[in-house]
């Protein structure tokens, strides 16, 4: 099966310059979703590693997916976090239509961050061409 593979790299000083910016709550309403925001709280506030992490997983999505130069609403693409740990992409709106459309069938996500920086990798398996498996996005 084919499939297709994003990466990004964000710098954690650059996701807390922009939460400390006079338009922090504005940006964390763009770019995250309430369960994201939520996921990234901790004793000591909102954690600029774990909001620059899902920030290359929605950068990196976006790579995955045919968007061309259609700007697309970040928070289409939410990362969710199980209980046990591990991490998957949820997609909704016009980024399900585009998966949906290019013939996703599953996507893969991997975050790591420490020393300040944050990657993230995606990996879409996109549906051969005469299959017509199941897509779920």
């Amino acid at each position: 099966m084919p499939i297709r593979v994003g990466i990004d790299l964000v710098a954690a000083d650059a996701v807390q310059e922009s939460l400390r910016a006079a338009h922090g709550e504005r940006y964390l309403e763009r770019v995250y979703t309430d369960r994201e925001i939520d996921d990234c709280r901790t004793a000591a506030g909102i954690d600029p590693e774990r909001l620059a992490a899902r920030f290359a997983a929605k950068e990196a999505t976006l790579k995955v997916l045919p968007a061309g130069d259609e700007g697309l609403a970040l928070t289409a693409i939410e990362v969710r976090r199980e209980p046990s740990g591990r991490v998957n992409v949820q997609l909704s709106g016009r980024a399900a239509e585009l998966a949906t459309d290019a013939g996703v069938v599953e996507l893969s996500l991997s975050l790591t961050h420490e020393a300040g920086l944050a990657a993230a990798v995606v990996v879409a398996e996109i549906r051969a061409a005469g299959d017509a498996g199941p897509q779920a996005v």
